[in-house]
């Protein structure tokens, strides 16, 4: 988990995939951290993301950095503890003009049941589970 923490920071962007109905829906993140020994990612719940996984929390995000990709898919889990937010807000103080821990927007989940699969067209792919 912590190879792939390290992959999407230093990427900086990755793009996370989601579902609306039938109708797949992409969209680029940055947010990314370390908790209690899970990895999470940080929206706001008034986004459509967030209804999104709220209906259907599997999901999928990949990213691309120095040749090599990573796709890692799992489910999402919402955690409202305030403890979870401030943590990951303070690895991104730039959101907190935007998001506060306490407030009842800022959204955190964490992935569960995670196959996260490094790739290039070089190395043959390796798989990752948490």
């Amino acid at each position: 988990m912590n190879e792939v923490f390290e992959f999407l920071r230093s990427a900086g962007t990755y793009y996370l995939a989601t579902v609306e109905g039938n109708q797949p829906r992409v969209r680029p993140f940055g947010t990314v951290d370390i908790f209690e020994g899970k990895l999470y990612i940080q929206t706001g719940k008034s986004k459509s993301v967030s209804k999104q996984i709220a209906a259907n929390p599997k999901a999928e995000l990949c990213a691309f950095k120095d040749g090599m990709w990573l796709r890692l898919s799992g489910e999402l889990v919402r955690d409202d503890r305030i403890e979870a937010k401030a943590h990951m807000l303070d690895s991104y103080p730039q959101l907190k003009g935007m998001y506060s821990a306490e407030d009842d927007n800022t959204e955190v989940l964490y992935f569960k049941n995670a196959t996260a699969v490094f790739a290039s067209f070089t190395a043959p792919p390796r798989t990752v589970t948490f």
